[in-house]
């Protein structure tokens, strides 16, 4: 796979809006746009498999140089991976024994 700067950079802003549109459907707010970037890759990853693991067609694909990039499956293995997170490192409520009536 050989990627011109121009490409890489093409890839990189759409993995990023990929991770960002994720993060705000999800409403997970940490982290910037290397995260984004970050979640857009690992979105495509888990998109992906899981669209192949059950047989779904590709519905929106870019082309990045020669390979393609599968957008829908970005956004919602971005999703799935950020909700996941997010349950993950929700912060533990407190109950002190106080009624607030």
């Amino acid at each position: 796979m050989n990627l011109s700067v121009l490409d890489f950079v093409i890839l990189l802003v759409v993995a990023g809006i990929c991770g960002a549109v994720a993060k705000a459907i999800v409403g997970y707010s940490h982290g910037g746009c290397l995260t984004s970037i970050a979640l857009g890759f690992i979105g495509a990853l888990l998109g992906t498999w899981i669209a192949r693991t059950l047989k779904l067609p590709e519905y929106i694909e870019l082309m990045v140089g020669d390979q393609p990039f599968p957008i829908i499956w970005s956004i919602i293995g971005s999703a799935l991976f950020v909700a996941l997170l997010a349950w993950l490192t929700r912060r533990p409520t407190r109950w002190y024994g106080r009624r607030w009536w």
